[in-house]
């Protein structure tokens, strides 16, 4: 055997351990992938921590969505009008459709408020004469002429004092207003106020609670010729609910039958003068008395349109039957004591003057406790396209016939109002009308938003977000009124 170095001994003893690490590093780890755990280890919390944040993202996101429900407009499918109310046996009460007059072209509005004059001028005032002074003396020294006597003194003339110029007054603002809508089934299937929830959810929109809640019915139902007619009763259960719920009622009765036609030869304004129905008005204001609560009733409201047939210029009306048949029916109810009741007579707006003569429509102070206005902003929806039109363009050229010249001495109720989406922003035009009202129609006590769906109009407010967020917004002002409940024997009074 051939010896080794030193050196070389020592080298292989250096290799062996070695080799011998690696097989022991190889036998615990159990291979190289597994030297380093820790990568692994590493790269799976990783993985947990970004699933577990897009978990709380994910969450947080529906939590902020749920919070906005209340502001948002709810998806809505346009369902079919439905003008028929389901009603509990006794107390039927229809809506009838609202039709609105065709629109014609843009007309000039007249000041609500005129122009203060300018103050007279003042003219410049002449100056005084002067006196005319004595000659000196001659030389030598003459006998002396008679002194000529001055001239008596001219008064100064008195320049004209200027009258002050009219002050010229900002426009008064209303104090407060009563505000609320006519409510249909989009929200829950069911018609404000057999469902008064559909209320509820209105308000969830709107933020505040309202003060007034409008529906309709008719003198009967006549569904087909042949058939007879059932009138419908004084609604004394849906009366009832909107007063317990907080808010007064308006009631908007008309002198017709459904299904709605604008020839109803029963239902002519002379049938109401003639007494054909006295009974049924009897029956029906004897209920109201009955009830006990003040209501506001507004009767055949547009009357200067004629796609109603109570207007004069539909059915086989002649000039001056409306203003006869209202009073017929306002005489029977102070006959009976039904003094609780307040009547709101509510032509449509008429921009450009070419409906009816209000005038020759006003039953007179002794018969009307409020005036009224209806008017929509139909923008270009295909359902009935007009143009865009704002609030001011609406409201005050009649506002100003109305409550400025027909009837100064009695409030103003906007019976129904609405805009389409369709022609321009419906949330902008929203702002100005909430701001306007207050501001510019201090007549105006009270207002109905049309918050249903009628003949392919989508009046409500829910329609987009933005819509709905801007009524929020502007009727959160103190002067649209939470809530009301009135206690009065007479007409109800404008809020305070």
């Amino acid at each position: 055997m051939r010896l080794r170095s030193p050196a070389a001994i020592a080298s292989t003893l250096v290799v062996a351990c070695a080799v011998a690490l690696v097989g022991v590093a190889l036998a615990a780890g159990g291979g190289v992938r597994e030297q380093r755990p820790w990568l692994d280890a590493a790269g799976v919390g990783q993985r947990q921590l970004l699933e577990r944040g897009k978990l709380e993202r994910l969450r947080a996101g529906r939590a902020a969505r749920a919070r906005l429900r209340l502001a948002r407009a709810r998806p809505l499918t346009r369902p079919a009008p439905s003008p028929i109310a389901t009603a509990t046996p006794g107390e039927a009460v229809i809506e009838v459709p609202i039709a609105q007059a065709p629109a014609g072209g843009a007309a000039p509005v007249e000041p609500a408020h005129p122009v203060s004059p300018e103050p007279p001028a003042v003219e410049p005032q002449p100056e005084a004469p002067a006196q005319p002074q004595p000659d000196p003396p001659a030389q030598p020294p003459e006998p002396k002429a008679p002194e000529p006597q001055p001239a008596p003194e001219q008064p100064e003339p008195t320049a004209p004092t200027p009258e002050p110029a009219p002050e010229t007054a900002s426009p008064a603002r209303a104090a407060a207003l009563y505000w609320g809508a006519s409510i249909g089934n989009q929200l829950t299937g069911e018609q404000a106020p057999w469902d008064m929830g559909a209320v509820r959810e209105f308000e969830q929109i709107a933020g505040k609670q309202v003060s007034l809640v409008n529906f309709f019915s008719p003198f009967a139902n006549c569904p087909t010729a042949g058939d007879g007619c059932s009138f419908y009763k004084f609604p004394t259960g849906p009366m009832e609910s909107i007063r317990k719920y907080g808010a007064i009622p308006v009631f908007s009765w008309s002198s017709q039958s459904i299904p709605s036609r604008t020839s109803e030869p029963d239902f002519q304004l002379a049938d109401v003068i003639a007494g054909s129905y006295d009974s049924y008005i009897r029956e029906f204001a004897e209920d109201a008395r009955d009830w006990g609560h003040p209501f506001f009733l507004r009767f055949d409201w547009e009357m200067n349109g004629s796609w109603f047939p109570w207007g004069e210029g539909a059915n086989g009306n002649r000039p001056g039957e409306f203003v006869a048949a209202w009073r017929h029916v306002h005489d029977i109810f102070a006959a009976v004591g039904a003094d609780q009741v307040t009547w709101v007579w509510c032509p449509n707006v008429d921009p450009e003057g070419i409906f009816a003569d209000l005038a020759s429509l006003y039953p007179g102070d002794a018969y009307v406790d409020w005036t009224g206005l209806d008017g929509y902003n139909w923008g270009l929806n295909p359902a009935k396209p007009d143009r865009w039109r704002s609030f001011d363009e609406l409201y005050s050229a009649t506002y100003a016939r109305v409550a400025e010249r027909l009837a100064p001495d009695k409030p103003l109720l906007i019976g129904e109002i609405g805009s389409t989406e369709q022609g321009g922003s419906k949330a902008a035009w929203i702002e100005e009308a909430l701001s306007a009202i207050p501001s510019k129609y201090p007549k105006i006590g009270g207002l109905l938003w049309f918050d249903t769906y009628d003949d392919g109009m989508d009046w409500p407010i829910e329609t987009s977000a933005s819509a709905a967020g801007a009524f929020a917004a502007g009727i959160q002002s103190p002067v649209y009124v939470e809530g009301a409940v009135s206690t009065t024997d007479g007409p109800i009074p404008p809020p305070s």
